[in-house]
């Protein structure tokens, strides 16, 4: 979407998923960001909203784990599957897709369902890790570690699928970056990625580091921005699975997210792991709707 078309309405889908990752409680983001007053806030931007609910998922008792290398990769599959069924139907109907996770393995398929509608696209990762990991670099076969890696095709043959093309984008550039396994760091040295890690952030600032980042993204088929409140430091998102000490600020979040809605780069957003479980106060899933806003054109003036 270019700056001065006017901004679709926005698809709603729920995506509990907690099977990508090791701690209860990301299955209940959805409902949490609901609560916290998503439908409210997107009217008052003047942006119609369409709740399609959300895609059933199964729960770590009742599924086969599978390889220790990438835990429960065969259901998550199916859940990504459904949503990318879901984000393709939103695109074609001419909705904007906001997923909200869950665990940030359905990133894979939201971005697995943009492609579907357009070819392979590009991602903006805001995220304190790389989720660039394989089943043969993962310290723990945790496949929220991964989505990354699968959605540009490196991930192996293990992620392809009938229900979605892989790769399903062709370049990301990632920001807020603080916490790097070593086969990550291996892969990011293979791949046309751009990387700014919060030392960048510290250094060039949010608006120098989102200019060049989104420059990189420009002219991509789909710009997707995969939101993981894991960026934002645990002072302001104490609600998520694993929190990373030095994460943006409450405010360099929100000024991130509005050079976005600035640019009209943004084709599709998720939202993802929010832990209402870990939070205070639903304060997380509260900073989710905010963010969401930002990105979708709220401004203080």
């Amino acid at each position: 979407m270019s700056a001065n078309e006017q901004p679709g309405p926005v698809a709603i889908i729920g995506a509990g998923l907690d099977l990508g990752q090791g701690r209860r409680g990301v299955d209940m983001g959805p409902s949490a960001i609901r609560y916290a007053g998503l439908d409210t806030r997107l009217r008052a931007l003047g942006r119609a909203a369409a709740d399609w609910g959300d895609v059933p998922v199964p729960v770590p008792e009742a599924t086969d784990e599978g390889s220790p290398s990438c835990r429960y990769l065969g259901p998550i599959k199916q859940v990504c599957e459904r949503i990318a069924a879901l984000v393709s139907d939103a695109v074609e109907q001419g909705h904007v897709p906001l997923v909200l996770g869950g665990d940030h393995s359905i990133a894979m398929g939201t971005l697995g369902g943009m492609a579907k509608a357009h070819g392979p696209g590009a991602a903006l990762w805001v995220d304190a890790h790389g989720d660039l990991n394989r089943p043969s670099t993962s310290p723990s076969g945790n496949v929220h570690g991964m989505p990354l890696a699968a959605a540009l095709g490196v991930g192996g043959s293990e992620f392809e699928s009938d229900g979605f093309p892989t790769p399903a984008i062709s370049r990301a550039a990632l920001v807020g970056i603080r916490s790097l396994d070593p086969g990550e760091r291996a892969l990011i040295k293979e791949l046309d990625l751009r990387v700014f890690t919060m030392s960048e952030v510290d250094k060039l600032g949010v608006e120098r580091v989102m200019a060049e980042a989104l420059e990189f993204l420009a002219g991509a088929s789909f710009v997707h921005v995969s939101l993981d409140l894991d960026v934002v430091d645990p002072m302001f998102a104490p609600g998520v699975g694993t929190p990373v000490r030095g994460g943006l600020s409450y405010r360099e979040a929100h000024l991130l997210l509005e050079l976005v809605s600035d640019s009209g780069l943004l084709s599709s957003l998720d939202v993802v792991e929010v832990n209402p479980i870990l939070d205070r106060e639903n304060e997380t899933a509260l900073l989710a709707v905010e963010l969401v806003a930002s990105a979708l054109g709220a401004r203080i003036l």
